[in-house]
């Protein structure tokens, strides 16, 4: 999964920004939260799911409960070819989704969201 990839994925969400963290993450946020993160060096992939989601994809091939974000509900995607492009569209909404509404209501209001 590319950078390039994952753009095109997240074109369509609003307010969706870029940034590289810790050294070699590209990670795609909303309102300064992260709801997805590609490592630059691999492609691996990380988002943010629900609770059944997560337990539908761990027991998928290459999907495993995300080792830095493990608290939050966050899969690791290490083949890119373990989802389906639209899984990967609708994984990533969903992703969004639930980042987007914990973020505080003013946040929300100056995102104009």
């Amino acid at each position: 999964m590319t950078a390039d990839d994952l753009r095109a994925l997240t074109a369509d969400l609003p307010k969706v920004t870029e940034d590289i963290k810790w050294e070699d993450n590209l990670t795609f946020l909303v309102g300064d939260k992260i709801f997805a993160i590609a490592g630059l060096a691999g492609n691996r992939v990380g988002f943010k799911v629900s609770e059944e989601d997560f337990a539908e994809l761990t027991g998928r091939d290459d999907i495993i409960q995300a080792p830095h974000f493990a608290r939050g509900q966050w899969v690791q995607v290490n083949r890119p070819g373990a989802l389906s492009r639209q899984e990967w569209k609708d994984y990533l909404k969903k992703s969004y989704t639930l980042v987007l509404e914990k973020l505080p209501k003013k946040t929300r209001k100056e995102l104009g969201i």
